[in-house]
């Protein structure tokens, strides 16, 4: 099984604004997130995914592909897939830097067929059906 990292979305209200970011950040296909350190278990978590937390839930996740070198110096890529798939929201605590996550804590997709059209709502609209439990 695949370890996932979990990360917060800094300065972000909605998955919308999570995928403007991911999409500004894309070279050859990939997009990247930046850290000062290397995680110690970087072999268990490429094929795992970075789960985002935004509004104190983790909302998201961005499949992990590799890490590569930052052109600032002290600095290291996550190499992330490009477009956020959504998750059944959880709630996390913010926490500085990124977390790991087991397999098996982590929430599963929204999109397993359960809710038709739910990809197509607005990401607002998206966080207000979490909040209230409806998704």
């Amino acid at each position: 099984m695949a370890l996932h990292l979990t990360k917060v979305a800094v300065g972000l209200s909605e998955v919308d604004g999570l995928r403007a970011r991911l999409a500004a950040r894309v070279e050859g296909g990939l997009s990247h997130v930046t850290t000062r350190f290397r995680p110690t278990r970087a072999d268990e978590v490429i094929g795992g995914s970075l789960f985002w937390i935004i509004k104190h839930r983790l909302v998201a996740r961005s499949p992990i592909h590799g890490f590569g070198e930052d052109p600032e110096p002290n600095r290291i890529r996550i190499l992330i897939a490009p477009e956020p798939i959504l998750v059944r929201a959880l709630p996390r605590r913010a926490h500085q830097g990124w977390r790991y996550l087991a397999a098996d804590d982590a929430p599963p997709d929204l999109f397993g067929g359960e809710i038709a059209g739910v990809e197509a709502m607005p990401g607002a609209l998206l966080a207000e059906l979490s909040a209230l439990a409806l998704l």
